[in-house]
């Protein structure tokens, strides 16, 4: 592979993102579907593929694309917590106990369902691979991203269409989202779930007297509410503030700071399976992605920094930035790279998979959340639902469909659930242990264990809907 190959390889990247852009500015019904610029992108890649119709360049482009997901996916996590400036964590657990519990039992549920699909109806059928199990929640919960991230991990443990499946289970959750999210709010509001009620207790109140008492509610700061949305990915970013160059080298430095911490890690704990328990742990242990322990490595970098009080050197602004240049670029090679004969292989478990994903999340919705929300449950579960099922976007679009004056205050809620979940689930620790479990426990173990945690959610999520009274 030479030089100029990765030159011409991030030329086309950055061509077909400009693309997907002026197509989504043009054609209204892409921009009401919520589809992201880079997903229009990579779906316009691969047309020019090595799988699609006209391939219109070099094999060792496409090699470049191909690769570009797994490197890019740890500067992604890398960046989630380096310069985030937080309220104390009881207070975060205060807003965000909800909204986590949901998401737990979307995400656990995900493994459950996927798990005791292959186990009693696939694999005895069309002996499917039962690292299959996990493509529900790498593909929903965690997204592109974390299907592309999670690539050389499938491929390591047996399954070499791993990427490709996850990468098309997040496309279908995207779409599925929008489409059954929207027909979601449509009956909400004809079955009058949404906060209607609310609004005709409160009619006496005139806007100054509802405003006044939300901010007497509220222990936070305008700063630090703007802090922890711009670090959970659901706030717009302060586009007049200016930045030089060297405060931008300094950022990515950080970042890959974080990264290279991570790839130190792995390294140990590589060497550590070595020595304790063999060649055969090694193996399982190498197969841990590093974006999850990228992640760990940005927490480090941030208490380092703060620690040493050398928090002006971080930019939250410019983290996001660089996660977001990487997500949209990560998006865009991963879905123009895909392998589409690996999906021909497996194209009718994978149909069921995604079938058995999407009943779990629109049924954990409509009986799983009223019990747990115990004021505005629609508004808080639809954008959780979003989220679990397509990416951060298509829940934040559902939001405001079903809450447009914010009269719910599920933003919040759903801002802080981030900083609490995704460490875990949707491509943190539990999603990149997940299919090593597997592999070491075996399908039938596996499934007993995502049972009794899926319970374990649901059971936590009542008693905080118990204790919980509307506000």
């Amino acid at each position: 592979m030479k030089l100029f190959d990765v030159l011409v390889a991030f030329t086309a990247l950055s061509l077909l993102v400009l693309v997907g852009m002026a197509l989504r500015q043009r054609v209204r019904w892409l921009r009401q579907l919520g589809i992201p610029e880079a997903l229009l992108a990579g779906l316009i890649g691969l047309l020019i593929g090595p799988f699609g119709p006209w391939q219109l360049f070099p094999d060792d482009v496409y090699k470049v694309w191909s690769q570009t997901p797994g490197v890019l996916i740890s500067l992604v996590f890398a960046t989630l917590f380096i310069g985030q400036r937080l309220p104390g964590p009881g207070l975060i657990w205060q807003r965000a106990a909800g909204q986590t519990a949901f998401g737990l039992v979307l995400g656990l549920g995900q493994y459950l369902v996927g798990s005791l699909m292959v186990l009693i109806v696939l694999q005895p059928l069309f002996g499917t691979n039962p690292l299959m199990a996990c493509l529900i929640e790498v593909g929903f919960e965690g997204g592109h991203g974390t299907a592309a991230g999670m690539g050389a991990t499938f491929s390591d443990l047996g399954l070499p269409s791993g990427e490709a499946l996850g990468l098309a289970m997040a496309t279908v959750g995207v779409l599925a989202a929008v489409v059954i999210g929207s027909t979601l709010v449509v009956i909400g509001r004809g079955q009058r779930w949404l906060a209607q009620k609310e609004r005709l207790r409160q009619g006496s109140d005139g806007p100054a007297q509802r405003l006044q008492r939300m901010a007497e509610q509220d222990p936070f700061s305008a700063e630090e509410r703007l802090a922890i949305e711009q670090a959970a990915g659901t706030s717009d970013q302060d586009a007049n503030r200016s930045m030089t160059i060297d405060a931008l080298t300094v950022n990515v430095a950080l970042a890959g700071g974080a990264v290279g911490l991570g790839i130190l890690m792995k390294a140990g704990l590589t060497a550590l399976g070595n020595s304790l328990g063999g060649p055969e742990t090694a193996r399982l242990l190498d197969a841990i992605p590093v974006f999850p322990l990228a992640m760990v490595g940005g927490l480090l970098v941030q208490l380092s920094l703060q620690w040493s009080q050398q928090t002006n050197l971080v930019s939250a602004v410019a983290q996001a930035s660089i996660g977001s240049l990487a997500m949209d670029l990560l998006i865009t090679a991963a879905m123009a790279s895909l392998n589409l004969p690996l999906l021909e292989e497996n194209w009718l478990p994978f149909t069921a998979l995604a079938l058995v994903g999407l009943v779990w999340n629109v049924s954990a919705f409509l009986l799983v959340a009223p019990k747990i929300f115990r004021d505005h449950w629609f508004e808080r579960a639809i954008a959780d639902f979003g989220q679990g099922t397509g990416v951060t976007a298509t829940g934040l679009l559902l939001l405001r469909m079903a809450d447009p004056l914010g009269r719910s205050r599920a933003m919040e809620g759903f801002s802080f659930k981030q900083l609490v979940f995704e460490p875990f689930l949707g491509g943190g620790l539990i999603t990149a242990l997940a299919p090593l479990a597997l592999m070491s426990w075996g399908l039938p173990m596996f499934s007993g264990v995502a049972l009794a945690l899926t319970l374990s959610a649901i059971g936590f999520g009542l008693l905080l809907g118990r204790k919980i009274q509307p506000s």
